[in-house]
């Protein structure tokens, strides 16, 4: 009788972008590096979707209507300490405010799951 390997959770993350198109794409890219994916279109539906569920990692786009990305950042990292913020946005990389990556766009499968290496050590195990 063979004994059944431990499931691993997959990584849980959030992105935070206004473009649907957007929003498709960072999916596709994060379900396809294994991870669980949830999507926001604006930073007030974020904040009520990790206030469910903390994300070990945010994809946040600056450019939101309403509270806008930069203050979404803050708010995350206050509320959150222990989920890793990703900015990305088409801006020059100046105007991102501080996090724990960056991913400009255009982006590119690649560079999505090097973010994942980088952040989410365990993310590389899998």
């Amino acid at each position: 009788m063979s004994i059944p390997a431990p499931v691993k959770a997959k990584v849980k993350v959030l992105i935070v972008d206004d473009s649907e198109d957007q929003r498709t794409l960072l999916r596709r890219y994060f379900e396809r590096a294994g991870c669980e994916v949830a999507v926001a279109a604006s930073a007030e539906e974020a904040i009520l979707t990790y206030s469910r569920r903390t994300p070990e990692l945010a994809v946040i786009d600056l450019m939101l209507p309403g509270m806008n990305g930069w203050d979404l950042t803050e708010r995350m990292k206050a509320d959150r300490p222990e989920c890793m913020i990703v900015v990305s946005s088409v801006l020059d990389k100046s105007q991102y405010p501080a996090s724990d990556a960056v991913l400009p766009k255009p982006f590119t499968g690649a560079q999505v799951r090097k973010v994942l290496r980088d952040l989410v050590p365990r993310w590389s195990a899998e």
